[in-house]
């Protein structure tokens, strides 16, 4: 006599922190897979064209940060040229006048950035600065640091700084001979520490509590959840974290002046990446940078130099800067949620 069998069901629900933590370790896996294959690749580019990568890379950065604060934190900022500026010439003024390492930079740039982030955004907190009042308060803390340093002497005004060349190689100085992939690998590198920070943040208890506010900050006070400290802590992250990308621009280019430093194409450059890919998830920044930086370089090339049948395109003035805009407008329009976010939803089981 066969003894009767029964089957056990077990059902998972949405919420199971298992499920949580799988798609955690996925993430993560994910990341370092990506990280691999992209450290290959200066073996196979050109000159030419791991320069835009190099710029790719420095978008992505500036992307991740301004996601942790107005992806993750829900406080839109159009003043990230700040904290970008400040690392930039907080590497230079230390690099030129103290003959001071990079790398110590990146800490103390990254530390008064955070401060002063910090400090912004107590302010537009403290006073229920939101939405547009928050942005627009952002953006003019960085256009008062671009005029402050057009005017400060020990800064240079407006002349700006160049990094003196050394005669070989240095780590400790971060110089390289001329097409040195390190110039790759290394911002290649805090990115790939960036994004591995974003995924542990977000998914830690401060990090639940961040989104919490950003969903509905009177219900998350409700619940215990200090607001303003989380809030805070978001954006000193953030800002420590674009400043980096300051830091790597300085050594790349080897010069820095107001404009490219605290500009507002500078805050640009930290948004579109971002809002091109997917606010508010991990990978839409990357993508975001993958697609703006080789895009806006193509069509120069092919506006500067066009084919036969767009000759009559040669020699116009601003009209890169044009078609650009247009087929980010197209790319908005078309996939309102970016373009990881919304194949995400779309391929979502």
């Amino acid at each position: 006599m066969t003894a009767p069998t029964t089957e056990r069901t077990v059902e998972v629900r949405a919420d199971d922190p298992r499920l949580k933590d799988r798609s955690t370790a996925r993430t993560y896996v994910a990341l370092v897979v990506v990280l691999a294959v992209a450290a290959a690749l200066p073996l196979v580019m050109g000159e030419q064209t791991e320069t835009v990568a190099v710029r790719t890379l420095i978008f992505a950065i500036m992307a991740v940060g301004w996601n942790l604060m107005s992806g993750y934190g829900g406080m839109f900022s159009f003043g990230h040229a700040a904290f970008f500026g400040i690392g930039a010439y907080t590497d230079a003024y230390l690099l030129v006048e103290h003959g001071t390492s990079p790398w110590i930079s990146m800490i103390v740039g990254a530390a008064i950035s955070a401060a002063a982030g910090t400090f912004i955004a107590f302010l537009c907190l403290r006073y229920r600065l939101a939405g547009a009042y928050f942005a627009l308060a952002t953006f003019a803390f960085a256009q008062v640091y671009l005029l402050a340093v057009q005017n400060l002497d020990f800064l240079r005004r407006t002349e700006g700084f160049n990094v003196p060349l050394l005669p070989e190689n240095s780590w400790w100085m971060m110089q390289f001979e001329q097409g040195s992939h390190n110039y790759y690998w290394i911002p290649l590198a805090i990115l790939g520490l960036g994004l591995v920070g974003t995924v542990a943040f977000v998914n830690s208890r401060q990090g639940q509590y961040v989104q919490a506010v950003r969903d509905d900050q009177v219900a998350a006070a409700s619940l215990g959840i200090n607001v303003m400290r989380v809030r805070l802590l978001t954006v000193a992250l953030s800002c420590a974290f674009t400043s980096l990308a300051g830091v790597i621009y300085t050594q790349y280019y080897f010069f820095v002046g107001p404009e490219q430093a605290f500009g507002s194409a500078v805050s640009v450059n930290a948004i579109v990446p971002a809002v091109i890919g997917g606010i508010g998830t991990v990978w839409g920044p990357v993508v975001g940078a993958l697609v703006v930086g080789p895009l806006s370089e193509w069509i120069a090339n092919v506006l500067r130099d066009p084919p036969a049948f767009l000759d009559f395109l040669q020699g116009v003035a601003g009209l890169d800067v044009a078609v650009y805009a247009a087929l980010l407008i197209i790319i908005v329009l078309f996939m309102p949620k970016g373009i990881y976010g919304t194949l995400r939803d779309r391929f979502r089981p």
